[in-house]
């Protein structure tokens, strides 16, 4: 990550300590669990008021390979409950995939993505800004919205333009939709941790 006290935009605020990486990851787990083997949704955090605006996103693999990953980009649901939620949609509505079935659970290996709140940068100085593995992107014209998380143009190799440009495809838009004027292009920072960085799942309960 950039440097403490940049003013790059999405520039990272402050780290959660392991035992916080550790709970989030248990809730998410929880949370999935509850899900495919009970059908029960995750319940809202009793008492918690309202939240500073964040997004979070998580991600599923099965043996390396990607198995559903979908999030909410902000959203002023206490941290706990929406990283819950994430991981319900990721495991049953990422339109890419069926739904995670009983006798996959074991074997997946949940990431999840912590994002600050999304800054707007002109497009002219977009590719400029874009430090690819640190930022993620998303990109909106009209109804149509794209989204990035920083992982994916380090796992990709892309460098800026291309990662905007594959930030559009995502939103169904032609690849040069960014340099629209009527398009807005925000950054985003995203602290990324995964139960594989805990060893077995059953230690970070």
């Amino acid at each position: 990550m950039r440097p403490e006290g940049t003013d790059a935009p999405g520039a990272a605020v402050g780290s959660f300590a392991p035992a916080e990486r550790r709970r989030l990851l248990a809730v998410a787990r929880r949370a999935l669990c509850d899900f495919v083997f009970h059908q029960r949704l995750p319940e809202p955090v009793a008492g918690a008021g309202p939240q500073p605006r964040r997004g979070a996103f998580a991600t599923l693999h099965r043996a390396g390979r990607l198995r559903g990953c979908m999030g909410r980009p902000d959203a002023s649901d206490p941290l706990e409950t929406l990283v819950a939620v994430c991981a319900v949609l990721a495991a049953a509505h990422d339109p890419r995939f069926p739904p995670v079935k009983p006798e996959e659970v074991e074997g997946l290996e949940i990431e999840l993505s912590i994002l600050t709140p999304p800054q707007a940068v002109p497009a002219a100085q977009a590719v400029e800004k874009i430090v690819p593995g640190i930022h993620g992107i998303i990109v909106c014209r009209g109804a149509l919205r794209g989204l990035l998380l920083p992982q994916v143009a380090a796992e990709q190799g892309w460098g800026a333009q291309r990662f905007l440009e594959e930030t559009c495809r995502k939103a169904g838009l032609p690849l040069d939709a960014w340099r629209d004027p009527e398009a807005r292009i925000e950054l985003f920072t995203a602290e990324v941790f995964s139960e594989a960085d805990y060893g077995k799942k059953g230690d970070i309960a």
